[in-house]
């Protein structure tokens, strides 16, 4: 980002978003000060708790909105719970997505069998504009039956794929397993990691050229990986900083630091954004390379949110999904991933005594489903002490 693209968004985000002028004023920085990116130090990271906070203290945005109401076209409500404004048609994040996608091979003719969610969150709307714009056929598939899924992509010859890994390697194997013949070859994964071995399986077995990118709902595509190792790839823009997670200071080549972000969406300007990533620094040129030349090692998230298949997993929505199901005295999720290629979640519930053990297994597989959109593979029943994490994270990652 240049600087003088950043002066501009810096001074349109004080005049016309509330809780943007409050941070700033409140750091005792002034517009004028930040002339440029060396300069956005001083601005305080804005996390999504902050965002949390802010919205559930002044609903729907907290301030945050930089535009008339009237002016957004679409609402997303993403885990947190957080409220997000769809990008605008002059977005640049649509423009980087779609430069992105032609320079991988994506173009005109091609049908793309879309699996990313089309509900409430953004994520196969986002996938479904830049597709769009780029002159390809988009099958709106969401995230609807496996088995539908393969007859769409049988039928209408698909040749193209985006949703998360684990679920393309469900397709691929249900295919595999009926016999069916599909036209794939070339997959867009997002919204959980991709290990290497997954990958291997995906290409060596399956004969597919794999683009793996790392998004996030309120800033779009940010990173991406198409051949061997860990690093992706920092798209031009927004702009893409990595800091010390306590301090707010830029960390150096091979450290590990917090992803933070800068957009320029004049309706919802999100500056030195918090994305709760941990990332490894990858700089070739320090000081010298521009942001495509460098990369990130995406290591884990800070704070409790946990991403299962593609899904953030909150502990507060754990919490309230379980206290819509009586006989439920505490229960804990725990993540694993055994084959290395999907995410296992499993419940352990404490019941109360003289509960329905039925009832409580159907209930809680029910609210969590609506609460979290995640489905729990499995409960067991055991005593869950006060003290322990309401999620737990034991996937390793190879």
């Amino acid at each position: 980002m240049d600087d003088r693209k950043l002066q501009t968004i810096i001074q349109h985000a004080y005049a016309n978003s509330p809780a943007f002028r409050a941070r700033l004023d409140g750091a005792g920085v002034k517009p004028g000060d930040v002339r440029s990116v060396a300069d956005l130090t001083a601005v305080p990271v804005f996390t999504k708790d902050d965002a949390v906070a802010l919205q559930q203290a002044d609903p729907p945005f907290g301030g945050m909105l930089a535009a008339p109401l009237s002016a957004v076209s679409h609402i997303f409500f993403s885990p947190g719970p957080l409220y997000e404004p769809g990008p605008a048609e002059d977005d640049a994040a649509w423009d980087v997505a779609v430069k992105l996608l032609r320079e991988v091979g994506f173009g005109a003719g091609d049908i793309i069998l879309n699996s990313l969610s089309y509900h409430l969150v953004p994520a196969g709307y986002l996938f479904d504009g830049a597709f769009a714009r780029l002159g390809a056929t988009v099958i709106p598939a969401g995230t609807g039956p496996a088995d539908l899924q393969l007859q769409m992509a049988r039928d209408l010859a698909a040749t193209g794929f985006v949703g998360t890994p684990s679920f393309l390697l469900s397709l691929m194997q249900k295919a595999e397993e009926q016999g069916i013949s599909l036209s794939l070859r070339r997959a867009v994964t997002t919204a959980e990691p991709l290990p290497p071995v997954l990958r291997q399986t995906l290409v060596g077995s399956y004969g597919l050229e794999v683009i793996n990118t790392y998004a996030t709902a309120e800033l779009g595509v940010l990173a991406v990986n198409s051949g061997e190792g860990m690093a992706m790839r920092l798209l031009p823009e927004p702009l893409i900083q990595v800091v010390d997670p306590d301090s707010g200071a830029l960390v150096g080549p091979g450290e590990t630091g917090e992803v933070v972000v800068t957009n320029t969406n004049r309706f919802y300007p999100l500056i030195r954004f918090g994305t709760g990533d941990l990332a490894m620094n990858v700089d070739p040129r320090p000081g010298e390379s521009r942001q495509e030349e460098r990369a990130i090692i995406l290591v884990g998230r800070r704070g409790e949110a946990i991403k299962v298949r593609g899904m953030f997993l909150h502990p507060n929505q754990l919490r309230f999904a379980a206290a819509q199901v009586p006989g439920v005295r505490a229960t804990q999720a725990v993540i694993t991933r055994p084959d290395g290629a999907r995410d296992h979640l499993a419940l352990r519930v404490e019941m109360v005594e003289g509960a329905d053990e039925a009832a409580v297994v159907q209930g809680l597989k029910a609210a969590v489903q609506g609460v979290c959109r995640v489905r729990v593979d499995e409960v067991g029943f055991e005593e869950v002490a006060a003290e322990q994490p309401v999620v737990v994270d034991e996937r390793v990652w190879a």
